[in-house]
Order: C-alpha cells, then sequence, then structure tokens
C-alpha cells in the first residue's frame, strides 16, 4: 500500500511515522509526504499511489477525485472526521474509497470549545496583553459565573457529549438539541426544540456536521432568537454560521462574547503563517477588530492523544479490505 500525504506539517510526520513503527502490519504500507496541499494541480502527483491521504482543507472536488482516479488511486484518507470537502458522488463513480476518523478524541474538542468560552468570558486574552504592559488595572475584565447558567448544546455525538459532561460539571443546566437523543447523557441534558434552545441559553455551542440543511444554521433569524449576552462558541465547521450575519450580531451588542475554532474564510489560512500578509478584504481581521472576539486556528483537535488516534485509524483504513463495512467508511 503506497499513500501520497498531502499537507505535512511536521507534527503529522512524526505522528504517522511513530504509529506506523508500531503497527504490525508497517512492512505493507509505504508513506511518502508532500508539504504542498491536494488540489486539481497536484492530483497528477499521486501517480503510481495507491491511496492519498488528505485534510479538511484539502481540495478534494470532483475535478480532483477524477483526477485521482486517471492517475490509479484507489482510496482516499481523509485524516479528519469532516468531509465536507469531498464529492462522495464523483469517488462513488470513479471507484475510489473514502474513509475518514470519525471519532479521535472527542474530549480534545470539547475541552478546546471549553476553553475558548472560559477565555472570551474571562478575557484572557485581553488581559495577557494588559500585563504584558504592565497594565494590572481591572477595567474591561469582568465576565459571569458560568455556574447556575444554561449551555445549550446543538448536536449531542461523542463532541457534544463531552461538552454537556463538561458543562454539567460546571454546574451547569444543559440544554439539547439533535435529531437523535444521546442515552449516554440521560440524567444530564434536557432535550429541548432549536428555538428553545436559542431563546434559553447563556451559552451557546456548535456541535453538529455541515450538511444542506446546517449551512448557515447560525444567521440573523437564528441569531435575533438568542438571549441578549449570549456566549456563542463554533468549534464544528465554519459554514454553520453566517459570518455577515455574526458580525452585525456583535456590532449590535447581541453577544457577550463570541470564539470561534472554525469560520467561513478559513481555508486559505488553516495552519499556516500569514503574519506577513495584509488581509485588506479579510473577514477575519473583521472579526479580530472586535474586543469580545477570540478566534482559534482550527486547533481543536490538536493534543498529543488526538494525533495518535488520528494517525492510528488512518493507517487502519489503509490496509482494510474494502468489503469491511467500518464506521470510518464513507463510500
Amino acid at each position: 500500500m503506497r499513500i501520497l500525504f498531502y499537507d505535512t506539517k511536521t507534527y503529522d510526520k512524526e505522528s504517522f511515522t511513530e504509529t506506523r513503527e508500531k503497527m504490525e502490519r508497517k512492512a505493507e504500507l509505504q508513506i511518502d509526504y508532500l508539504k504542498t496541499d491536494l488540489a486539481p494541480a497536484t492530483a497528477q502527483l499521486a501517480k503510481g499511489y495507491d491511496a492519498v491521504c488528505a485534510f479538511v482543507n484539502s481540495d478534494v472536488s470532483g475535478v480532483t477525485v477524477r483526477r485521482l482516479a486517471e492517475n490509479g488511486v484507489k482510496r482516499i484518507l481523509m485524516r479528519s472526521a469532516g468531509f465536507n470537502n469531498v464529492d462522495l458522488e464523483e469517488a462513488k463513480s470513479c471507484g475510489i474509497h473514502v474513509y475518514r476518523v470519525p471519532g479521535y478524541s472527542p474530549e480534545a474538542v470539547a475541552e478546546h470549545a471549553m476553553a475558548l468560552a472560559l477565555g472570551v468570558n474571562r478575557h484572557l486574552h485581553k488581559a495577557y496583553v494588559k500585563v504584558r504592559e504592565n497594565d494590572f488595572s481591572l477595567s474591561g475584565l469582568m465576565g459571569i459565573d458560568l455556574h447556575g447558567k444554561t449551555a445549550g448544546i446543538v448536536g449531542t455525538g461523542k463532541i457534544g457529549a463531552a461538552m454537556a459532561r463538561i458543562c454539567y460539571g460546571f454546574g451547569m443546566k444543559v440544554l439539547a438539541y439533535d435529531l437523535y437523543q444521546n442515552p449516554m447523557l440521560e440524567g444530564m441534558v434536557s432535550y429541548v426544540d432549536f428555538e428553545t434552545l436559542l431563546a434559553s441559553s447563556d451559552l451557546i455551542s456548535l456541535h453538529c456536521p455541515l450538511l444542506d440543511d446546517t449551512y448557515h444554521l447560525i444567521r440573523k433569524e437564528t441569531i435575533d432568537q438568542m438571549k441578549e449576552g449570549v456566549i456563542f462558541v463554533n468549534t464544528s465547521r465554519g459554514a454553520l454560521v453566517d459570518t455577515e450575519d455574526l458580525i452585525e450580531g456583535i456590532r449590535a451588542r447581541k453577544f457577550f462574547g463570541v470564539a470561534l475554532d472554525v469560520y467561513e474564510e478559513e481555508t486559505p489560512n488553516v495552519f499556516e503563517d500569514r503574519s506577513e500578509d495584509i488581509m485588506e478584504h479579510s473577514v477575519t481581521a473583521r472579526l479580530l477588530s472586535f474586543p469580545n472576539v477570540i478566534i482559534t486556528s482550527h486547533q481543536g483537535f490538536f493534543t498529543k492523544e488526538a494525533l495518535d488516534a488520528i494517525a492510528a485509524v488512518t493507517l487502519d483504513n489503509a490496509l482494510a479490505d474494502v468489503t469491511e463495512e467500518l464506521p470510518s467508511k464513507i463510500c
């Protein structure tokens, strides 16, 4: 099994190399690493490989998939839970099997979501800068107690469930919205309709996939239904939120704080150093201009435990029999 690994970062190579060395069937795996990302123009580099490994910001559109197929690729290994950037219909028609990592470390993302909520609530981003400038005043740093408040969890899969447990441990009342109730949360969570969750929650955290019916789930109409002074967190997918409407809500002082690990404009930014760039028309720059907004760079998954799990599942997917019905197999 020859795998071409796209968009390689140092930590990717380290975790995959370490995991491969521990595998009984390591001799069956040959991995080559590229720094360039997967796109139509780079798909031809996969000629002679059995599989490619890509991430959520890779371009795995229909054009890319067809070019991979033309070059003999039989598997697309997504080293992520998300796969909305993959043209599954084209992959199926080309006979390419697509795999993902459905659950690597739910706690990693949930803990980051709570860290964002705590950070924007207690203005840690501002406090850090103030103290570095020898300003020890408390002006502009007042937060609220989360204990006794209501948390609204949108989506109660593994990550949402982990976030619900964290909020419950903080002494919060936990409301949840999901098409399917998670029996593991019985006694901790009250399931309500989406409108009730929006109107009742002091903290709203998104943990749902990006689908046709969840695209811009958070937009002007739903923002208007939220409580005044709500803390809003998104660690799921950027396109769940209409960014222009979110900015208008921030300007209207709807939110106590907004914390984002994902956002609509993130694709050219994710994991890249753009510190020398002037982003003249950047939505990201506009968001960062607000004092009650924290943005991180899609790092919710970024723990050692999560990277180890991602590498293990991805390499298992590479060696799996194509007839196996695995939770990681998409098509």
